[in-house]
């Protein structure tokens, strides 16, 4: 008798599972035996570019290399949200999902929050502090569900600021760089040095507190319940 296949723990409910095109992309990558944890690098890798790229768009000097690089930037990050779809999708339909592959899934998961964040922060009207600021939340976010699961409550990917929607503002921001003409471009905060990508900054922490708090919450009740 052939010993069960390993059942990966609760997944983040992604919409885009269900579609044809994710489907076929999976069975394309599962034909071609690549490893659902080299998809999992690959997004740490586009995430860690897409976040040089952002921040590239503080240092150059005219306005068409600038837009080029936030769209460079906001394709990585979406790069980034597939493999992040993917790897689970191939582990599964590859049977080839275990322990191992769920810290391939979280571990570089973390590490690309920080690149996007901070390279964010370094972004043409962004702000450094609050870039390692907003990475310090992300972190925190995913802390606390991860503690949360570790005491026995359910994996709780809840936002208002879970990454998916963390992504979703920095791609926000990249589009509207790229689009806005210059006389659109916002500057605010001290000395008026803050742009958009400052805003969005702020907008990813505020959130981030707010998903904190409601995961610790959803955990107590979760665990005083099953007490």
């Amino acid at each position: 008798m052939s010993e069960p296949s390993y059942e990966p723990l609760d997944r983040r409910p992604i919409k885009a599972r269900s579609t044809r095109w994710a489907a076929t992309a999976a069975d394309a990558l599962v034909r071609a035996g690549v490893s659902p944890n080299a998809i999992s690098m690959a997004g740490l890798f586009a995430a860690v570019a897409g976040g040089v790229a952002l921040a590239f768009t503080g240092a150059v000097e005219t306005g068409g290399a600038e837009r080029l690089l936030w769209l460079l930037g906001i394709a990585l990050v979406q790069s980034r949200l597939l493999c992040n779809m993917l790897d689970g999708m191939v582990a599964v339909a590859s049977e080839r999902a275990s322990p191992i592959g769920e810290l391939y899934n979280e571990v570089p998961d973390r590490v690309a929050d920080v690149g996007v964040l901070v390279g964010l922060g370094y972004a043409a009207g962004g702000n450094a502090t609050l870039g390692y600021v907003a990475a310090c939340m992300a972190l925190f976010v995913a802390y606390v569900r991860a503690m949360a699961k570790a005491a026995g409550a359910p994996n709780d990917f809840r936002g208002p600021m879970a990454k998916p929607h963390r992504m979703f503002v920095v791609t926000a921001i990249g589009i509207y760089m790229v689009v806005a003409p210059g006389a659109w471009q916002i500057a605010w905060g001290p000395g008026s040095a803050w742009g958009i990508a400052a805003a969005g900054l702020l907008i990813i922490i505020a959130g981030g507190a707010v998903t904190a708090m409601r995961r610790l919450q959803s955990a107590a009740r979760s665990l005083l319940t099953n007490m």
